[in-house]
C-alpha cells in the first residue's frame, strides 16, 4: 500500500486538475485562473510538517512513542516535501495541449528567471538559507537521556525540580532535515523549469501565458518557503530543549515562531492576476443590467468569506467550551460546520429585510444543486455510515467503549441547523429586480452552501473518527491479533485524508448562478470558502 497510494493520489489530483481546465471553456482566463488557485490550495495542504514536528525528541513517559527511527521520520518528511512538489509539477501537466488545425509556434528562448517574481523569490531564497543554518548549528549539540519528572534537595532553594524530555544527538535528526531541504531546493528548481517549458495555452496571448507561469512560480514559492521554515521548526524545536538532568524548565522554539511569520507572510503575499480575470470584475456589462452588480448580489458573494471566517470561530472558541478539546474532535468539526450555516441563514434573512417585498414573484430554481454537488454529498454521506458501521461493529467485538455515538449526534446536530438556510432560502420574499432569475439564483446559491457545508462536514467527521478511534483499535488488535488487524495500520492516513477531503470540498466555489432566462446574466463567483 505504501507504494500503490502514491499512484492513487498523483491520479486523483490529475484527475481533479484536469476536470478544471479542460471542461468548457477550458483554456481561457478564468479556467487557467482556477486551475492554479487550485495547485496552491492542493500544494498547501500536501505540505503540513505536523507529524514530524517532535522528530528526535525523547520523550520522558514511557507510554509515548518517539520519532527517532528511519522507517518514522522519513515518512513523515517525505509526504509533504514529495507530495507538494508533485502537485505543482501535475498542475504543469494537466494543461491541454494543442487543439487548433494549426499549431502557433513559439519561438521564443524561455529561462526561469524572466518569470520569476524577484522579490518573492529572493525572500525564499533567504528562507532557505535561513532553514540550513538553522539545521547546521543543531548538528553541533550533543543528545540528553531522558529524565522522569523528580525533585532534589537544594541548600538555597529547599527542593529542585528536575526531569523532562531528552534528544537524540542533532547530528543523527540533521542526517534527516538536510537531506530533505536538499531534495526541497532540487525539486523546486526541476518544477520552475517545468512551469518555464510549459506548453501555451492557446486562448491566451504571450503576455497572459507569460504571466500565467509567474503565477504558477508564486504559489510554488510560497509553498515550499513554509516547508523550508517548518523544517528549521523542527530543528529549532530539537535545539531548544535544555537538559533535563539539571532543572526542569520552560523552553521557547524560537525557530517555530519565525515559521508562523513566515506563513503569515507567504498567505499575505498574492500573487498576480491575469488582465482578463480582472476585467471580469471591473468591467460592467452594457447591454443590459448585471446580476453581479445587484447589492443583493454583492451582499450574497460577501457571505461567502463571512463563511470561511466562521469556520475557524469554533477553533477560538474550543478551549472555553467544556468537552471541546478533551473530548471527541466531533464537536469542533460539527461546531466549525453550524457557524458556517448559521452564517448563511443570517445572509437570507439579511437579503430578505433588505431587498425582500410581498410583491416581487418568488423565483425557484430548476435544478437547486448541480449533479456533482449533489453527488458529492451523497458519497459524503455513505463514506461517513460506512465508517460509523465499521467502527462500531470492530469495537463492539473488541469490547472496547464505543466513539462512534458522539459522531452520529454531532451530524445530527448539524443537519437540523442546516433546515434553517434551507428554510430561509424557500421562505423568503421575492426581490424585486429587472435581473431575470436572480431571486432565484440567490436561492440556489443558499441550497449549493448548506449542500457543500453537509458534505464537507460529512467527509471530515468520518475522517476525525478513524483518527480518534483507529489508535485505540489497533492497541486491542495487538492483544488480539485478527486477519484484518493490517487494515487498522491505514486508519489515521485514511481519516487525515478524509479530513483534507473535507477541506477541499468546503472551498468548491459557487461557479456561477444557476440556470435562467436572462439575456444579460453575469457568473457570480464567490471566494473560496
Amino acid at each position: 500500500m505504501a507504494v500503490v497510494w502514491p499512484f492513487l493520489l498523483a491520479a486523483g489530483s490529475y484527475l481533479l486538475l484536469r476536470w478544471v481546465i479542460w471542461g468548457p471553456g477550458g483554456g481561457s482566463a478564468a479556467t487557467a485562473s482556477q486551475h492554479a488557485f487550485w495547485v496552491g490550495i492542493m500544494g498547501w495542504l500536501a505540505s503540513s510538517l505536523q507529524p514530524a514536528g517532535n522528530a528526535g525528541i525523547l520523550y520522558a513517559s514511557p507510554d509515548s512513542q518517539p520519532l527517532i527511527s528511519t522507517a518514522a521520520i522519513v515518512p513523515a518528511l517525505a509526504w509533504p516535501i514529495l507530495g507538494s512538489l508533485a502537485v505543482h509539477a501535475i498542475g504543469q501537466v494537466s494543461y491541454p495541449g494543442p487543439r487548433l488545425p494549426r499549431r502557433q509556434a513559439d519561438l521564443e528562448v524561455r529561462r526561469v528567471r524572466d518569470f520569476l517574481p524577484r522579490p518573492l523569490a529572493w525572500t525564499v531564497l533567504a528562507v532557505f538559507a535561513g532553514a540550513a543554518l538553522q539545521i547546521g548549528w543543531m548538528a553541533t549539540l550533543p543528545g540528553y537521556d531522558p529524565v522522569p519528572y523528580s525533585s532534589r534537595p537544594d541548600p538555597a532553594a529547599g527542593f529542585v525540580p528536575y526531569g523532562g524530555d531528552g534528544r537524540v544527538p542533532g547530528i543523527e535528526l540533521a542526517s534527516y532535515l538536510g537531506p530533505a531541504l536538499l531534495v526541497l531546493v532540487v525539486g523546486t528548481w526541476l518544477v520552475l523549469v517545468l512551469i518555464t517549458g510549459r506548453r501555451r495555452l492557446e486562448a491566451l496571448d504571450s503576455v497572459e501565458n507569460n504571466l500565467l507561469r509567474t503565477i504558477a512560480m508564486n504559489r510554488l514559492l510560497r509553498t515550499v518557503a513554509t516547508i523550508a521554515s517548518g523544517l528549521a521548526a523542527i530543528a529549532g524545536n530539537h535545539a531548544a530543549r535544555p537538559d533535563p538532568s539539571f532543572i526542569a524548565g520552560g523552553w521557547v522554539n524560537a525557530a517555530g515562531a519565525v515559521n508562523l511569520a513566515v506563513l503569515l507572510a507567504m498567505w499575505w503575499w498574492a500573487p498576480p492576476k491575469l488582465p482578463a480575470v480582472q476585467a471580469d470584475g471591473d468591467v460592467r456589462d452594457r447591454r443590459g443590467p448585471s446580476a453581479a452588480f445587484h447589492p443583493a448580489t454583492r451582499l450574497s458573494v460577501s457571505l461567502g468569506a463571512a463563511s470561511g471566517l466562521a469556520a475557524f470561530v469554533p477553533a477560538l472558541a474550543a478551549p472555553f467550551i467544556p468537552g471541546a478539546l478533551a473530548g471527541h474532535p466531533a464537536l469542533v468539526v460539527a461546531l466549525a460546520a453550524a457557524s458556517v450555516l448559521l452564517v448563511t441563514a443570517a445572509g437570507e434573512l439579511l437579503i430578505q429585510r433588505n431587498y425582500g417585498t410581498s410583491e416581487a414573484p418568488r423565483g425557484w430554481p430548476r435544478q437547486p444543486v448541480s449533479p456533482a454537488m449533489l453527488t458529492t454529498g451523497i458519497a459524503a454521506l455513505a463514506i461517513l455510515a460506512a465508517a460509523v458501521i465499521v467502527t462500531s461493529s470492530v469495537q463492539a467485538d473488541l469490547g472496547i467503549l464505543p466513539s462512534w455515538s458522539p459522531t452520529l449526534w454531532a451530524c445530527g446536530a448539524v443537519v437540523l441547523v442546516a433546515v434553517l438556510p434551507a428554510g430561509a432560502a424557500k421562505a423568503r420574499k421575492g426581490i424585486s429586480t429587472a435581473v431575470a432569475g436572480l431571486d432565484a439564483a440567490l436561492r440556489a446559491i443558499t441550497v449549493h452552501r448548506v449542500v457543500r457545508t453537509l458534505a464537507a462536514c460529512f467527509t471530515a467527521q468520518a475522517g476525525v473518527l478513524l483518527l480518534a478511534a483507529g489508535p485505540e483499535i489497533r492497541r486491542a488488535l495487538e492483544l488480539e491479533p485478527a486477519p484484518w488487524a493490517w487494515v487498522w495500520d491505514a486508519a489515521p492516513f485514511t481519516g487525515a485524508l478524509l479530513c483534507a477531503a473535507g477541506i477541499v470540498i468546503a472551498v468548491i466555489p459557487v461557479r456561477s448562478f444557476a440556470r435562467s432566462t436572462g439575456s444579460a446574466r453575469t457568473p457570480a463567483k464567490e471566494p473560496a470558502t
